[in-house]
């Protein structure tokens, strides 16, 4: 199959006509991104600003009302509430209301909650207020701050009103009646009607406890309705004097943007809420239009990358198929050389490998004056096995027991190869003769543990007798073929005395006795060439 590597002209180009098109759409994408983020974030600013400016006009108006009530304490305690005292004050409330225009009126109560003098030109004294809300608060409270009620209908106009109290008490502190200054609820709907917050947005006034005050959308305002439940309340103006939040309204399930703040002196909030689809409405409108417009010149570049792209893919198949056909040769020549140095049955290196391995060690060696060791392994009793068992599960021995072999080698360099018919060897650069017998007895005993069944053995398995000879260290003038012939008279000897044993090479202990086998193997470098401990005398024997 025809394929181009991923440093090719051709998949060059294609990844930069994919990238070129990825990043023209990334780039659109994250361009509107930001703008959407923009527009949300010039929202907030602006609704923050506005429900500030807000606040601030509905703390200002309630501190004018309230500044109207302290006078008036003060004109009624030091002038009392007779008849021309009354008159007075009737005539200054009148004056009061007339110049401050968000005064609906203002009123005095006495102990019964009758009406003593208002700002109407007429006392409606057929009318009692101590059944209002904040008649009852200042008559159980002796507290002479301002008390911010609910929204109520005027009795005498019907109309919805806000109110501000404090409490007149007597010179003994007992209660003596309310001042109230009552707003008109006409004021601020008036008042916020000139505010654009959009189709779908609101103004809230209302008490920290959830009342609302004033609610405007467009075209539409109410009061009175209870937000207590509502996650503005709760979550967010209750814990917190100013923020901005997204929340859906329960009402109407509009996602809004929220801005609200809590009047400095008052309980009272602001909170100014604008659509959020609202808000982004244009720029989804403009989103669309320059997404389909990027589209449309990715997919135009798209397709003159791709004509580009197939020109130099027309131009390199001929090249890449010669250079595929080389590879494949020269993969066929690995895979030839791979087949010639290995053993085609157990995987292990040929004698060929071992020859070479063999000979280019010792030159080696011979340089470095390092020792080179040899194990040869002969599988005991193998023809009468072959006899017993047949050629095919004579080969599942050899397999399992060159795997064993194999798995023997403690090092990189060292080489395990079949040397022919049931004859293995282990080439052990750089280990002297007692890692390589050390080594040779723990072979030993793994091939001892297969429990191969083999009814022709004395032990009732499959055993092995091993040779080991070494040259320690290696001279000039040193023949492989001498250590081989020294390590075959070792495996002979191993034969000839009973098989299953190692036996050592006595030309190559040298000045190491006996006793020396018995220390723990360790290569030139100092290190356990065996991986166990101390060879014994049931497993090397001397000749």
């Amino acid at each position: 199959m025809f394929r181009f590597s991923r440093t090719s002209p051709v998949w060059l180009a294609t990844l930069f006509v994919v990238l070129a098109c990825l990043a023209l759409i990334g780039l659109d994408g994250w361009r509107t991104w930001q703008a959407r983020e923009a527009l949300l974030k010039e929202a907030e600013i602006d609704t923050s600003n506005m429900a500030q400016a807000l606040a601030q006009h509905a703390d200002d108006t309630y501190k004018e009302a309230d500044l109207v009530l302290q006078v008036l304490l003060e004109h009624i305690a030091e002038d009392g509430l007779d008849r021309h005292s009354v008159q007075r004050i009737s005539r200054q409330l009148i004056s009061q209301v007339y110049e401050l225009p968000q005064l609906n009126g203002i009123f005095v109560y006495d102990e019964n909650g009758r009406w003593i003098v208002n700002s109407q030109r007429t006392v409606a004294d057929r009318y009692n207020n101590a059944d209002r809300g904040y008649f009852i608060y200042h008559k159980l409270h002796a507290d002479p701050a301002p008390y911010i009620g609910p929204p109520i209908q005027s009795r005498s106009t019907g109309q919805w009103i806000f109110t501000v109290s404090r409490r007149i008490s007597k010179p003994d502190g007992s209660f003596g009646g309310v001042v109230l200054a009552t707003i008109s609820f006409d004021y601020f709907k008036q008042y916020y009607e000139t505010f654009d917050v959009g189709r779908r947005g609101v103004i809230l006034f209302a008490l920290n406890s959830g009342t609302s005050l004033i609610r405007r959308t467009l075209g539409e305002a109410s009061t009175g309705n209870s937000l207590a439940a509502g996650p503005l309340v709760n979550d967010y103006v209750a814990k917190h004097e100013r923020g901005t939040v997204e929340l859906a309204s329960p009402a109407d399930s509009e996602l809004r943007i929220h801005s609200f703040v809590r009047l400095r002196r008052y309980p009272m909030f602001i909170a100014v809420a604008v659509s959020k689809q609202e808000v982004l409405e244009n720029w989804r409108r403009d989103a669309y239009i320059r997404t389909i417009g990027v589209m449309f010149l990715a997919g135009v570049f798209a397709a003159l990358g791709r004509r580009m792209v197939r020109r130099i893919k027309i131009q390199m198949r001929s090249e890449y198929e010669a250079v595929n056909a080389r590879a494949r040769s020269e993969q066929l020549n690995a895979t030839l050389v791979q087949l010639a140095l290995h053993d085609g049955l157990t995987g292990l290196a040929n004698r060929r490998h071992f020859d070479r391995t063999a000979n280019a060690e010792l030159a080696r060696l011979s340089k470095e004056k390092g020792a080179l060791s040899l194990i040869l392994i002969d599988v005991d009793h193998f023809k009468l096995y072959n006899d017993i068992y047949g050629h095919a599960k004579g080969d599942d021995c050899l397999r399992e027991v060159a795997k064993t072999i194999g798995a023997s080698r403690r090092r990189t360099r060292d080489l395990a190869a079949r040397y022919g018919g049931e004859e293995f060897a282990l080439i052990l650069p750089d280990c002297d003769i007692r890692g390589a017998a050390a080594l040779a007895s723990s072979l030993r005993q793994a091939v001892s543990d297969l429990r191969l069944p083999h009814s022709g053995a004395k032990n009732g398995y499959v055993t092995i007798s091993v040779g080991v000879a070494s040259l320690n260290p290696v001279q000039e003038g040193d023949r492989i073929l001498a250590l081989i012939e020294s390590a075959d008279q070792a495996l002979y000897q191993a034969k000839q005395g009973g098989r299953d044993r190692v036996v050592t090479d006595p030309g190559s202990l040298k000045v190491i006795g006996e006793d020396a086998l018995r220390q723990p193997a360790a290569s030139r470098d100092g290190q356990n060439i065996a991986g166990s401990g101390p060879a014994s005398d049931a497993d090397i024997r001397l000749p």
